[in-house]
């Protein structure tokens, strides 16, 4: 599946910051991957109309089990209102068991700076893999 182009779907207030969240799930097995495409492609509706959402995009990789997300915020508080906030929250817990890994990271950018490019994203994904001693994520273009 190609990737989902970066959306916006609120502008960001020129000279802020936006905080930026990416993420990479591996599925525990291919019978997996269905639930988790569709189950994501649900969540992808919602950033879609999240208030606080500046920037979002989606990579899937069905054939590896992998899923990358990479989204942009006005705050931590909007994020975290997304996460809460339903459909997301019940994907979360409905996914969980289904997951064999999953990476998080975050950092900061001037909203000039949006969007976030994919290689970029991937950097700090496999950084905080060292961090976390686990270095799943392959490299920027892979």
């Amino acid at each position: 599946m190609p990737t989902l182009p970066w959306t916006t779907p609120n502008p960001a207030t020129p000279g802020t910051r936006a905080l930026v969240m990416a993420s990479r799930f591996e599925v525990r097995s291919a019978k997996d991957v269905p639930k988790f495409f569709l189950k994501s492609l649900s969540a992808w509706r919602q950033v879609k109309s999240a208030p606080g959402a500046v920037g979002a995009s989606l990579i899937a990789q069905p054939l590896k089990r992998v899923f990358f997300t990479l989204s942009a915020w006005e705050s931590r508080e909007a994020l975290d209102t997304f996460v809460r906030t339903e459909p997301h929250r019940g994907i979360m817990g409905t996914l969980r068991p289904t997951m064999r890994t999953s990476t998080f990271t975050f950092w900061e950018v001037p909203v000039e700076d949006l969007p976030i490019a994919w290689p970029v994203a991937r950097e700090h994904l496999a950084e905080q893999e060292r961090r976390n001693g686990t270095g799943a994520v392959g490299p920027a273009g892979s």
